[in-house]
C-alpha cells in the first residue's frame, strides 16, 4: 500500500466535498440557524437524534450547545437523545428499534421546538419515524443528510444534504456544518 497516496487522495476527496459542500448549502444552513435562533429566543430546544457515527454528533453538538464552544457563555437548550442507555433499550426491548427516537420526540417534544435528526442515507426508519411524529407535533423538522436525502428528502425542512455519497466525507461536512452551527447560533444569540 502506497500510504503516502492513500493520505493525499483522502484529503483530495475532503476538498471536493468540501469544495461542493460550500457551493450547494448556504441557503439551508442560513436557515437551519434562523430557526434555531427563533426557537431558543422562544424558549425552547433543540432536539439531535440519528444512529452510530451520526448518534455520536448528536452528543458531541448538543454538549458544545449546552456547555460551550466558542467562549464561556449562557447554555442552549439542545438534548441528544442517544445517551440514555435505560431509555434506549427500554425502547427498543419493549416497543421496537424503530420507535427509539420518536417515543422520546412524543414525550419530550413541544411545538417550536426544532428536531434535528442527522443521518448519512436517511433511510433509518427510527430516524424517518422520529421527523414525523415532530411534524405531527409541531416541531420544527430539520436534518443533515447525504448521499441523494434518501427518506428525508421532503421531512426536513431546512435540510442540509451534503453532496456526497461517500459516508465518511457526508460525516465529517456533518461535524463541520454543526460546529458551524454551534458558532453561529452564539453569534445570533448575541452570547459572545
Amino acid at each position: 500500500m502506497d500510504l503516502n497516496a492513500y493520505f493525499n487522495t483522502e484529503f483530495d476527496q475532503h476538498q471536493i466535498t468540501l469544495d461542493a459542500t460550500r457551493g450547494a448549502l448556504a441557503e439551508p444552513f442560513t436557515r437551519l440557524v434562523g430557526v434555531c435562533a427563533e426557537a431558543i429566543r422562544g424558549g425552547h430546544k433543540l432536539v439531535l437524534f440519528g444512529n452510530g457515527g451520526s448518534a455520536a454528533d448528536c452528543q458531541h453538538l448538543a454538549t458544545e450547545l449546552v456547555v460551550r464552544y466558542i467562549t464561556d457563555r449562557p447554555p442552549i437548550a439542545a438534548i441528544a437523545l442517544t445517551t440514555d442507555t435505560s431509555m434506549l433499550t427500554a425502547i427498543g426491548n419493549d416497543w421496537s428499534f424503530d420507535d427509539l427516537f420518536s417515543r422520546q420526540v412524543d414525550a419530550i417534544g413541544s411545538p417550536g421546538d426544532v428536531a434535528i435528526a442527522i443521518s448519512t442515507s436517511g433511510k433509518s426508519e427510527n430516524v424517518i419515524r422520529a421527523l414525523t411524529v415532530a411534524k405531527g407535533k409541531g416541531l420544527v423538522a430539520a436534518g443533515l443528510g447525504g448521499k441523494g436525502g434518501g427518506r428525508m428528502l421532503g421531512l426536513c425542512d431546512p435540510f442540509l444534504m451534503v453532496p456526497s455519497d461517500i459516508t465518511s466525507r457526508i460525516q465529517e461536512m456533518h461535524i463541520t456544518l454543526g460546529h458551524m452551527l454551534c458558532g453561529a447560533l452564539e453569534q445570533e444569540l448575541g452570547l459572545i
